[in-house]
């Protein structure tokens, strides 16, 4: 097996572990080359960013990343062209005088309201009945020929909603780049103008509500599975069976299809009711720490303090809502479909293992059931053999020259305060390779540093999880969630944490936000944590240094 690490083009691929942390399946890495390029080539085009897309390709089955310049893609030099030819190109060029009038265009009127009421009142309602429709379908008591029209359709709209879900990103995010961007303009510190936007998203934190409403409607009983659950009350079942109709068929611990769905680990949903925390109003803090930074400013910035401040609050709740009605919810459809016809081509001898039919691609998979043709059961057999083989493998940050991005000064205004609104939702994402990184930054034995959420110490034992599901099935109530980097799928497992520590992220990453909501204290971007800190291990989180300090380690035997 060939497990060298090579660029799969010309320039800078930097590592992606935050949505497929290694082993991505074929459809997740269609889905990710293809549609992640379709959409946001058109994405750019429309608002006027001087970049062709976004490239992710997978290398040994990890996820690479870059940005495609709209000049010079194919180039590999290290070195910035002069600023003088920059000014020219953007001058006299016929696209990037287009995408100047659009930049333009898009910083006097973005559109970021209305595209976020769009999907309040018109996108959200049509996919989640979409999604509904499809996971209605009884896949038991349907034929072969008719589950694999089912699985196409599948296909379909997954990749469908995988490219609305990217084009919808670049309204999620470009309100909260605005909103930064604007708040370190005025003097205010990035972590103030985040904290404003806490209790803002209650796509995140809606569902631990609705676990904690179950649990309080159980009054202290404990039920060893969900049908003892059920069987609490009719309140409870209506509860319960209403939470999973919404969430039951959403992968809920990972992106990519080999990953769980809720319905298939009811003992995961029993274990969240019991461990529910009761809600926190998070708003109010909130509120009064935006009227302060408000104070702060000239009455003429008012106004615009609160239009960035009502765009990136509606902002948050779209983008933690985003992704699990059009990828997480679409994908767990796809892969009890998968499961399905997966048990019944080990029935005909087809397959050795249902698992193995997450080895096809988007073409095999319906042919594989409507006729059987396609590869042999060992060939996927070899196929998954691979794929478990590259997930242990250890992947470089980076491949291909380092290529300085060109200075922001040499292109026109409003190209520029584009970038400059891109570059803080990458920074704040926490999407910056090591070699960018400060080196104060970096790990040590013992003390590893990052950004810090909350304002109070906390000291407790550790949980090294990769995934979510080990999360789950391992976190103690209160202990510290020390990980790579989270995204919704740790939503449950981070209920019941009293802490979270990641190798990854930034400020406004998925684990900072949900910390802010939650109310835990975290040290994000903590790189070396995942080498440093083991399972059991008496560790320290300051958030207000930044820091987290392994105190004690457990004696070896």
């Amino acid at each position: 097996m060939n497990s060298s690490f090579e660029a799969p083009g010309p320039g800078q691929w930097d590592l992606d572990r935050s949505h497929y942390p290694g082993g991505i399946t074929p459809i997740s890495e269609e889905l990710m080359r293809v549609g992640t390029a379709d959409a946001y080539r058109r994405l750019f085009a429309e608002m006027g960013v001087p970049a062709d897309t976004v490239e992710m390709r997978a290398v040994n089955g990890f996820t690479y990343t870059r940005v495609r310049p709209l000049l010079g893609a194919d180039s590999n030099s290290t070195r910035t062209p002069p600023a003088l030819l920059i000014k020219l190109i953007a001058h006299v060029h016929p696209e990037f005088r287009r995408r100047t009038k659009r930049a333009e265009a898009t910083l006097a009127d973005p559109g970021f309201a209305e595209v976020v009421e769009e999907w309040r009142s018109s996108i959200k309602p049509r996919l989640v009945a979409a999604n509904t429709a499809l996971q209605d379908v009884d896949l038991g008591a349907i034929d072969d020929q008719a589950l694999a029209d089912h699985l196409a359709r599948l296909v379909q709209h997954l990749r469908t909603n995988f490219q609305e879900h990217h084009r919808l990103h670049g309204y999620d995010l470009g309100p909260l780049g605005q909103f930064v961007v604007a708040g370190k303009d005025w003097g205010f510190d990035t972590s103030q103008i985040l904290a404003t936007l806490v209790g803002a998203s209650p796509s995140t934190t809606e569902p631990l509500h609705d676990l904690f409403a179950i649990q309080q409607e159980l009054d202290g009983a404990v039920p060893a599975s969900l049908e003892d659950l059920r069987a609490h009350s009719p309140r409870a079942a209506e509860l319960a069976d209403r939470y999973l109709a919404r969430h039951g068929s959403v992968l809920f611990a990972g992106y990519d299809l080999d990953t769980p769905t809720l319905r298939e680990r009811p003992d995961v949903f029993v274990s969240s009711v019991l461990n529910a925390a009761p809600p926190r109003d998070t708003m109010t803090v909130s509120e009064e720490l935006a009227q302060s930074l408000r104070a702060q400013l000239a009455s003429t910035d008012h106004a615009e303090f609160d239009e960035l401040l009502a765009n990136a609050r509606a902002a948050m709740d779209m983008r933690d809502d985003n992704g699990p009605i059009t990828v997480e919810w679409p994908a767990g459809l796809l892969r009890l479909a998968m499961l399905e016809a997966g048990s019944r081509l080990v029935a005909s001898t087809r397959l050795h293992d249902a698992e193995h039919i997450f080895e096809a691609t988007a073409d095999e998979v319906p042919e594989l059931i409507r006729d059987g043709s396609g590869p042999t059961a060992d060939e996927f057999a070899d196929r998954a053999s691979a794929r478990a083989a590259n997930r242990q493998l250890d992947p470089p940050v980076r491949l291909g020259p380092l290529q300085p991005p060109p200075p922001l000064d040499a292109l026109p205004d409003a190209p520029a305060q584009l970038i400059r609104m891109v570059n803080a939702i990458t920074e704040e994402l926490g999407m910056l390779s090591v070699e960018e990184l400060p080196e104060a930054v970096a790990g040590s034995v013992d003390m590893m540093r990052g950004a810090g959420i909350g304002a109070e110490s906390f000291t407790g034992i550790a949980r090294n999880a990769v995934t979510a599901e080990q999360a789950l099935s391992e976190l103690e109530d209160g202990e510290i969630l020390v990980t790579r980097v989270t995204s919704p799928a740790f939503n449950l497992a981070l209920s019941i944490a009293g802490g979270i520590v990641t190798a990854d992220g930034g400020p406004m990453s998925h684990a900072a936000v949900l910390a802010r909501e939650l109310g835990l204290p975290a040290v994000i971007g903590a790189r070396g944590c995942i080498e440093h800190i083991a399972s059991g291990d008496r560790v320290e989180i300051d958030p207000t240094a930044g820091t987290v300090r392994v105190l004690e380690r457990p004696a070896a035997g």
